[in-house]
């Protein structure tokens, strides 16, 4: 990645994830300052900066009462945003007014028409804001991207998507998580979202699904711990998907795709290339990504990389890995399969 000016940001959000995401920037080197952070509830920021930063210093990031304070903030660069999905509307619209650039944790919001009018709302004010979907920048996904541009793999014909995950019931003890008011749902928009997300820079767009969605007897929540969903594809491809966090003990997720005269497997970093007619290939390894009672399991690098790309994407005008709007596309694959989990019939996948 090209060396950036130093940028300052503010970080809003510091549940869980968050510390992934201080992880990452303190691998950043000088390219990067967080200068503030904001938390709905001010005893949360204390004790973040409490934890990270025991000897108070010049580095200290400050704490900020609301979020009018930062969009009001002229050395603010661009904010990180790392809220649950309900905290999003008017946070997004404070920072958009001020010109703020955004780069936030998914999904972009709970349902597709809300995640939609986030996109239509930054665009309005021209504001950059793009979704950490960090599976994107895995040089497994790298690495499929330049050998799929090889014609000798010929069409897409089937594809498997596998999302073996556990939790704990402490996990949804959580108030709200698992919820539609805060989380927008379960399993599919939570933690598959990612793989789901992936899967279709490959896949192109689905046309129609047909899902099982349920909540097993392991957890006691409101939304979908298991989905089971066959896909039909515009480029006439077919696949399953298999997505739960009621999978103990947790196994890594994967992606098949079955092209005319390879299949190739997308296994975290590791992709295995099995072709028809020539050896078979192993690129990269195998590394954790979350799927067991630790959600936080996994490397904070691809988080790294999307916010040096945000960065690029803003300085040098970059191209950004994911911009909000190419989001859209897994936001609208969710939500016709939890409407075909609700009606028990084929639903079309609304183009995003």
């Amino acid at each position: 990645m090209t060396t950036v000016q130093t940028k300052s940001i503010a970080l809003i959000g510091l549940g869980m994830v968050s510390s992934t995401y201080l992880d990452a920037l303190s691998n950043m080197g000088d390219s990067i300052s967080l200068k503030g952070v904001l938390s709905s509830r001010p005893e949360s920021a204390e004790q973040f900066i409490n934890k990270h930063y025991a000897t108070p210093s010049q580095s200290t990031p400050t704490i900020y009462q609301n979020v009018h304070a930062i969009a009001a903030d002229d050395a603010i660069d661009f904010v990180l945003l790392t809220t649950p999905p309900n905290a999003r509307k008017e946070l997004v619209t404070a920072l958009a007014k001020a010109d703020k650039p955004i780069l936030m944790e998914k999904p972009i919001e709970r349902s597709f028409e809300a995640a939609v009018g986030l996109c239509e709302l930054c665009e309005s004010y021209d504001v950059p804001l793009g979704v950490m979907l960090q599976h994107r920048a895995r040089p497994s996904a790298a690495a499929l991207r330049n050998i799929i541009n090889n014609e000798a793999t010929g069409p897409l014909v089937a594809v498997e998507i596998s999302v073996p995950w556990w939790r704990e019931q402490a996990y949804y003890d959580e108030p709200g998580r698992g919820s539609y008011a805060r989380d927008g749902g379960g399993v599919m928009i939570s933690q598959a979202i990612h793989t789901l997300d992936l899967a279709l820079q490959f896949t192109g767009p689905v046309d129609d699904v047909t899902a099982l969605t349920a909540t097993t007897s392991f957890h006691n929540m409101e939304a979908e711990d298991f989905v089971s969903a066959g896909l039909r594809f515009n480029n006439g491809a077919v696949g399953s998907v298999v997505c739960s966090t009621a999978s103990y003990p947790g196994r890594t997720e994967n992606i098949v795709l079955h092209y005319k005269n390879l299949s190739a497997t997308l296994q975290s970093s590791l992709l295995i290339l099995d072709w028809h007619n020539a050896p078979s290939e192993t690129i990269g390894i195998e590394t954790a990504s979350g799927a067991g009672a630790d959600p936080m399991a996994f490397t904070s690098d691809w988080h790294r990389f999307m916010i040096e790309n945000f960065i690029a994407s803003l300085q040098e005008n970059a191209t950004l890995l994911a911009p909000a709007r190419s989001a859209l596309s897994v936001h609208a694959l969710i939500d016709a399969m939890e409407r075909s989990g609700q009606s028990g019939h084929r639903e079309a996948v609304i183009a995003s």
